[in-house]
């Protein structure tokens, strides 16, 4: 039973981040507490051992030191830090967390050059009524959830939970 919710949780919450990001440029609370809460419920069942459960938590304190910081200067929007340390701590301070987080790097790097250029174009996108979500045409801000929600799609089904998951199920 547990296999399912690790195979469900961390992607349907990525998908709903991404989506709400993207359409009204906020990463609601409830998506990153329920990435914990879920995560604390199914580490017991999962075989972590204590020391591997705490690494878990240390992975997601390491990374929230990271993010707070570019939230303070005002690089990264609060929900999106939040979302990428929940996120982290599904990981633990594995090479799969190193993987997540280039993944999201690249992503948002290549997600923040398009949505730049589609504002360069905003006159001509609205002219040809493309369908375009407004908050992309005319916020300051970058939906960076959709770069997490990318990186997390991409790299989940090689981290350590998923694959201790699914060799319960064999």
């Amino acid at each position: 039973m547990y296999e399912a919710a690790v195979f469900v949780i961390l992607p349907i919450c990525l998908v709903v981040a991404a989506f709400t990001d993207l359409f009204e440029m906020t990463v609601p609370n409830r998506i990153p507490v329920i990435l914990l809460a879920s995560f604390i419920l199914i580490a017991p069942f999962s075989g972590l051992s204590l020391p591997e459960f705490g690494w878990h938590i240390v992975a997601g304190v390491a990374v929230f030191a990271v993010v707070f910081g570019l939230f303070a200067i005002n690089v990264m929007g609060g929900g999106d830090a939040k979302l990428l340390t929940a996120a982290a701590v599904w990981y633990g301070f594995t090479p799969s967390l190193l993987h997540f987080l280039i993944y999201v790097a690249y992503g948002g790097g290549i997600l923040t050059i398009l949505i730049l250029l589609v504002r360069a174009r905003a006159n001509s996108v609205m002219a040809l009524s493309l369908p375009v979500p407004h908050s992309i045409l005319t916020a300051k801000k970058i939906p960076y959830a959709i770069a997490i929600c990318v990186g997390g799609l991409v790299t989940f089904p090689q981290s350590p939970l998923v694959l201790t998951a699914l060799e319960h199920i064999r």
